[in-house]
């Protein structure tokens, strides 16, 4: 029984994330095939939405706990990463633009859109800290993807959607807004506790990959929602398959392309993850705010790939450390 438990127990550390992703998937389908559970599901609906922001809040500050705040500052890789990212999004736009693209094409361009535009998530210090990388340079990266996106999406979206009234100042410090929330909020809690907490501190890094887990916990959540909206968006499947497709190319563009970029300064891993995994809430809600939202199952998709792709990299990382152990 010991062996099955610990067997079990490995298991789930090495796929946290797939399974994470599979039991969101399920307990969505269970609430939605079974009408007697409506109720419930109206009922935890708020709170799950508000449950959220705390779960992303948590993992970051648990993540925060850890980084040596004297080692933050830009490097070689982050300009590589930042100019590829803002050449994609200009090339881009230039084809939606240029060539007067409308009707079914120019939704399936704006979900590609929002997946290349949308910032580095803030979870990528997580999965970067799990592979072994620089969690300083990965955290100076994810600051300043933020404040690059903040930037462009005021000067793209109008372009696209002239009737969604967008004003440049408003929509910057909207996003600002939202930034000091996910990112700089948790980061001055950190720093308060690392400098002046001394025992909670100790305490919360003692504790091994649990930012991970939490992580883990909060992407059951994500996928269960991203799963509901794909399945309740207004739109036919052909397009639905197009835009998961070309998500999924887009995915495995991004990740290796940073790859590239990076292994020229030694730091593949660090940049893959800085252009291939995105801040896809808010990818999401830039898509529902200012494009068509049948747009948003791009990223919604794309918040799967992502995931599968740093559940092989890990479970690559955990293998070659038992091999060499």
């Amino acid at each position: 029984m010991n062996k099955i438990w610990d067997s079990l127990l490995h298991f789930l550390k090495e796929w946290t994330l797939p399974v994470a992703m599979v039991f969101g998937t399920v307990v969505y389908f269970i609430f939605a095939l079974t009408p007697s559970l409506d109720g419930v599901a109206t009922v935890m609906g708020p709170i799950i939405d508000d449950i959220f922001p705390l779960f992303m809040f948590l993992i970051l500050f648990v993540t925060f706990c850890k980084v040596d705040f004297h080692r933050m500052r830009p490097v070689g890789w982050h300009f590589w990463v930042g100019l590829f990212q803002v050449l994609f999004v200009a090339i881009l736009m230039g084809v939606i633009i240029g060539l007067h693209v409308g009707g079914d094409q120019l939704i399936v361009l704006e979900a590609v859109l929002t997946c290349i535009i949308g910032p580095t998530a803030a979870a990528a210090a997580v999965v970067t800290s799990k592979l072994g990388g620089s969690l300083e340079e990965m955290t100076t990266y994810t600051f300043l993807s933020n404040f690059l996106t903040a930037a462009m999406v005021p000067v793209c979206f109008p372009l696209i959607n002239p009737s969604s009234g967008m004003d440049f100042w408003q929509a910057f410090m909207l996003i600002l807004y939202k930034v000091f929330l996910v990112l700089v909020a948790p980061m001055l809690l950190a720093y308060i506790v690392k400098h002046f907490m001394h025992r909670l501190h100790r305490l919360i890094v003692s504790v091994k990959d649990l930012s991970f887990y939490l992580w883990g916990l909060s992407l059951a959540i994500v996928t269960g929602t991203t799963v509901k909206n794909i399945v309740h968006a207004d739109t036919t499947v052909g397009l639905l398959l197009a835009i998961a497709g070309l998500s999924l190319l887009l995915c495995l563009i991004q990740f290796s392309v940073g790859r590239y970029l990076g292994h020229f300064h030694r730091r593949a891993q660090e940049a893959g993850q800085a252009l291939g995994q995105k801040n896809t809430n808010f990818a999401i809600w830039i898509a529902y705010t200012y494009l068509n939202p049948v747009s948003s199952v791009g990223p919604g998709c794309y918040i799967l790939w992502q995931n599968i792709i740093n559940s092989v990299e890990i479970y690559m990382k955990e293998h070659e450390k038992n091999k060499n152990s």
